[in-house]
């Protein structure tokens, strides 16, 4: 039903909402999404941290501390 919309009823489905909120509710809820955007990423960019974190956490060298060791350094 919308694959057809096109440029011109997207202008006019712009006009409406214009004249219908006004230039000043517009503009800050457009800021808003903005902000909601860049919030989104940071969140994306510190759970990608946390998981790099966590894998480089699990790659640490792992000590052999089994007796037979213990024996070859005496």
């Amino acid at each position: 039903m919308l694959n057809n919309i096109g440029l011109p009823g997207l202008l006019l489905i712009a006009v409406i909402v214009l004249v219908l909120f006004g230039r000043g509710k517009v503009s800050s809820l457009m800021g808003e999404v903005g902000k909601g955007i860049t919030a989104f990423k940071k969140g994306v960019n510190d759970g990608k941290d946390e998981i790099e974190a966590d894998r480089a956490a699990d790659q640490r060298p792992v000590r052999d501390v089994t007796p037979q060791a213990d024996k070859d350094r005496a």
